[in-house]
């Protein structure tokens, strides 16, 4: 990635980030993030996706995110350095992201389209079990699961909700999707499936009235399901930028070990 881009910087509202922006501010010259060829992302990995999200709204393709890491985790981010950003961003390695396309359709009729980058999850929303059917490729897997809630995860983001949740952690050139079930109680011992990310994968709400159930797209939710429909959108890919020691596909693998 050439130094000499137009770039954007993004900060996200925190007293640790804001102070960091302070050093690359008058360091160098920034545009606007509509007219950016690249953004720099200050914060930690929830801000890296509202960041992403943003990329996926806006006209024309999205352009390349370099984040570095001044919240929790940072698992999508690079390690923050005032010193240093074009040598780094000549160097940087990129890697490509194909988020997840979530059409849900609630029991009132409303029909809503959200993007997804990790992963889209339906969710019980009262103490009852919610009971779900699960289709993939238009063929009925399973007739009925009853649990907490159900997942559908990308490589990118295999190590976030659906690692807590026991699903498995997917290379990130694996081309496959992980199904994950949230404490499923029958059938009790379904672990979940790994599927080609070319599956549609169709989830309906069982009972919906007497056992209401949300659907989330990363972090925006839709309330009162009736059912929702998931595959990869390979309309709109996002490519994230890292220093060459700090490979994405490398922590992915190495999650697995942890």
């Amino acid at each position: 990635m050439t130094a000499l881009a137009r770039r954007a910087l993004v900060v996200s509202p925190t007293p640790q980030a804001e102070e960091a922006a302070k050093a690359l501010i008058d360091s160098y010259d920034w545009v606007s993030e509509d007219s950016a060829d690249l953004i720099v992302a200050l914060g930690g990995d929830g801000f890296m996706l509202q960041t992403l999200h943003r990329q996926l709204e806006r006209p024309g393709a999205p352009v390349p995110v370099f984040g570095m890491n001044l919240g929790t985790v940072g698992f999508l981010m690079n390690e923050w350095q005032a010193h240093g950003l074009d040598a780094r961003l000549a160097a940087s390695k990129a890697f490509k992201v194909t988020p997840l396309r979530m059409s849900a359709t609630t029991m009132a009729g409303e029909h809503v389209v959200l993007p997804a980058i990790n992963e889209v999850s339906l969710l019980r929303e009262t103490r009852q079990t919610a009971k779900l059917e699960v289709s993939v490729n238009d063929r009925i897997v399973m007739p009925e699961l009853a649990c907490d809630g159900i997942l559908v995860a990308t490589p990118a983001g295999s190590t976030a909700y659906n690692l807590s949740a026991h699903g498995p952690i997917l290379p990130l050139n694996s081309n496959m999707l992980a199904l994950t079930p949230i404490s499923p109680f029958r059938p009790r011992h379904w672990r979940g499936a790994i599927l080609p990310d070319k599956a549609r994968i169709r989830l309906r709400a069982l009972e919906p009235h007497k056992r209401p159930v949300s659907a989330v797209a990363d972090q925006r939710e839709v309330r009162d399901v009736a059912t929702v429909e998931i595959a990869i959108d390979r309309t709109r890919e996002l490519t994230l930028l890292f220093d060459p020691e700090h490979a994405l596909d490398d922590r992915i693998t190495m999650e697995q070990f942890i």
